[in-house]
């Protein structure tokens, strides 16, 4: 199973911070499931901002890396500060 996590405004989003779960065999890669997460909690094109990154086992990646069913996946908004 893939463990999920949600940085910042995405745990709001989703209304958790982490989840474990299987993917759908339809999930091959990151915008599959950019697509999927967006439909599965309604966010209204939240998962699909291209200032949200995604990280793979603790690597930041691209919309077409692969995923497997036993990977950490991270959805992070963009960091602030001043």
């Amino acid at each position: 199973m893939a463990e999920i996590l949600y940085f910042g405004r995405m745990g709001d989003v989703t209304g958790t911070f982490s989840e474990t779960c299987t993917l759908p065999p339809s999930i091959s890669t990151v915008i599959d499931l950019r697509r999927w997460m967006d439909e599965r909690f309604e966010s209204e094109g939240s998962f699909l901002e291209s200032t949200i990154r995604v990280a793979v086992n603790n690597q930041i990646v691209s919309d077409t890396t692969p995923l497997s069913d036993t990977d950490e996946i991270a959805f992070m908004p963009p960091v602030g500060g001043g």
